[in-house]
């Protein structure tokens, strides 16, 4: 599955309309947020995590987006279920982010 690249513009509107969703956030600038980023996608098309829409939110641009998960440091990871903020937290470990969507999965 592809990782949606989103905006302010739409994200309520998709994270309302799929049941399980996590956010990467992440800004040009931050280096870490680079070197997680195929590691993102590596886990987008892993069929574990079928039902769940991966998202990729600019931090820096999209201030309404990142006060919804409290984004507080890059990269910054979000889960939501049914809309609601489900977990956050800053980090480019890939078994955390693993943990983090298996609790999703639920």
């Amino acid at each position: 599955m592809a990782v949606a690249l989103l905006t302010d513009a739409d994200f309520q509107t998709n994270i309302s309309q799929h049941d399980k969703v996590i956010v990467k956030y992440y800004a040009d600038w931050c280096g870490s947020c680079k070197l997680f980023a195929p590691k993102f996608k590596r886990l987008s098309n892993d069929e574990r995590y079928a039902g769940i829409e991966f998202i990729e939110i600019n931090a820096e641009t999209n201030p309404e987006a990142r006060k919804a998960a409290g984004v507080d440091n890059l990269p910054f990871m979000a889960t939501f279920k049914n809309g609601q903020l489900l977990q956050g937290d800053s980090t480019s470990k890939e078994e955390f982010v693993v943990e983090m969507l298996e609790k999703l999965k639920g």
